[in-house]
């Protein structure tokens, strides 16, 4: 019984972190890929327009926080003359965002 149990759980938990994942790239998908590509290079013409950077170089990734990241999910992103770069995301839970948050890490290359 007690092992019945234990498979039961762990599959729940790995199907709720799957739905998660899944979650995180239809949010990016929706809300992120029309700038930032549905790679992360950011070569889409608002993406180069905007200047995003490439999250597939670790370089780029090595340079934000997972908090920086949050903090420009949650209130947008600003040019250092004030310009707005990137609009506030809304409708996403804090669940939601730290899931996007690792999707976005995951396009930097594994060392």
């Amino acid at each position: 019984m007690k092992k019945i149990l234990a498979i039961s759980l762990a599959i729940t938990v790995f199907a709720s972190w799957s739905a998660r994942a899944d979650d995180a790239k239809t949010t990016y998908d929706t809300k992120c890929a029309k700038c930032h590509g549905d790679d992360g290079k950011g070569l889409k013409t608002m993406g180069k327009k905007l200047g995003c950077k490439d999250w597939t170089d670790a370089a780029v990734q090595a340079k934000f926080t997972d908090d920086d990241a949050t903090k420009a999910i949650k209130d947008g992103f600003k040019d250092p003359d004030g310009k707005t770069l990137m609009k506030p995301t809304d409708g996403l839970s804090d669940d939601d965002i730290k899931a996007l948050v690792a999707y976005v890490r995951a396009f930097s290359p594994k060392k």
